[in-house]
């Protein structure tokens, strides 16, 4: 027969029971645990780089160790970098400590931690070199000269010593204009120096020599003689007007041209008309390559003479006459002597040393007379002869103005 043990057990005592928290204990846990620090955890640099894009990767580029901070959850991770990561990736090699760089840093200078357009400027004051293209240059000093200076002329002792140009052209020898061109072609000595300088200034009692290949260029000048007929200016276009150098044209040299010169197309390059005929003149009028011919006419000494076949109007008595020879006056200025006859009832024949603007006419006026032509007939030696209006010839070697 079977035997039944009963066994009695102690009921157990309310204090042991479990007992349930109250919501306001839950809220409280929950609060504590959510201020509580977490612990960092760290995570090896190469694992960073390759697990890691964007601002993780610059991150480990500059030295600095990545630490993940996990959440309550673990599902997300937030990346930062520590003072102390910062300090130990200085050590070897990175960005130092601001506390280290203020430590080390000399007195005066600037912490390092401070960006460089932060700093304040210590160049102030200081001119700044600059290249030819007017970028600063770090390794020019704080006066450095341009280039373009070294083109210039050396400073002359006497500064009122004239140019070498000016010099040239006073001794006749050639004008201002071509003697910078020979200067430059290295044909100019000076006390034994060749010169090839333009601006040089030079003493007044220097030798200057001239090298043969300026004298074989100024044997090639030109000078040309036309006869200018009425509605041409004798310089420049002006007011709508053709000037008298389109006249100079192959097809319109003489055909009895006395020179025989054979004709270059390099004759009529720098041709200038070496003085002045208004556009209801017409006469001799002189166009030349070379320098000294036209200093001869138009200097502000030149004495050479012009004379003048002029048709008039009205009555001269023998005192208006005088006048004309001498005394009269244009702008405040006195004309020098000239040389006036009748040429026949209605023609005067003038002869002057100078050549004021519409100076023949104005005197005319002056005296009462009405100019109604006026034509150049001579210039120095030299006439105008059989040469039909418009055409042209060359001066011939035996003449001189």
């Amino acid at each position: 027969m079977a035997r039944i043990t009963l066994k009695l057990t102690k009921p157990p005592s309310a204090d042991a029971a479990p007992k349930l928290q109250s919501s306001r204990a839950k809220r409280a846990q929950l609060q504590s645990q959510r201020h509580k620090p977490r612990t960092p955890v760290a995570i090896p640099a190469e694992t960073a780089s390759s697990s890691t894009s964007g601002a993780g990767t610059k991150a480990a580029d500059r030295g600095t160790t990545l630490v993940t901070e996990r959440g309550k959850t673990g599902s997300t991770d937030r990346r930062r970098t520590t003072g102390t990561d910062r300090g130990n990736a200085a050590g070897a090699g990175g960005p130092r400590r601001p506390s280290d760089a203020r430590a080390r840093a000399p007195a005066g200078a600037a912490p390092a931690h401070v960006r460089a357009e932060d700093r304040p400027r210590t160049d102030r004051g200081k001119r700044r070199a600059t290249t030819g293209t007017g970028v600063a240059s770090p390794s020019a000093g704080p006066r450095a000269v341009p280039a373009a200076q070294s083109a210039r002329p050396p400073r002359h002792a006497n500064p009122d010593d004239p140019r070498l140009s000016k010099r040239m052209s006073e001794m006749g020898l050639c004008s201002r204009r071509e003697a910078d061109e020979w200067i430059e072609n290295g044909w100019v000595s000076v006390d034994g120096k060749v010169v090839d300088t333009i601006g040089v200034r030079v003493s007044p009692f220097a030798r200057i020599e001239i090298a043969k290949a300026a004298a074989q260029h100024q044997s090639e000048l030109v000078t040309i003689i036309l006869n200018k007929p009425l509605g041409y200016v004798s310089g420049q276009a002006e007011d709508g007007h053709t000037p008298a150098s389109v006249l100079l044209k192959p097809e319109n040299r003489w055909p009895d041209d006395p020179s025989h010169t054979p004709f270059k197309i390099t004759h009529l390059r720098g041709l200038a008309p070496a003085g002045r005929l208004d556009i209801d003149s017409t006469g001799l009028i002189v166009f030349t390559q070379d320098g000294r011919v036209a200093k001869r006419l138009i200097g502000s000494h030149s004495d050479v003479e012009k004379e003048y076949l002029v048709r008039v109007e009205g009555k001269l008595d023998d005192a208006g006459m005088k006048l004309l020879q001498h005394g009269l006056e244009l702008d405040g200025v006195k004309l020098r002597p000239a040389r006036v006859s009748w040429q026949n009832d209605d023609q005067l024949r003038f002869v002057l040393r100078e050549g004021r603007k519409r100076q023949i006419r104005r005197m005319c006026e002056l005296v009462g007379l009405v100019v109604t032509g006026l034509k150049r007939v001579r210039t120095g030696s030299v006439s105008l002869g059989p040469l039909p209006p418009g055409q042209w010839r060359y001066l011939r070697a035996d003449e001189s103005f």
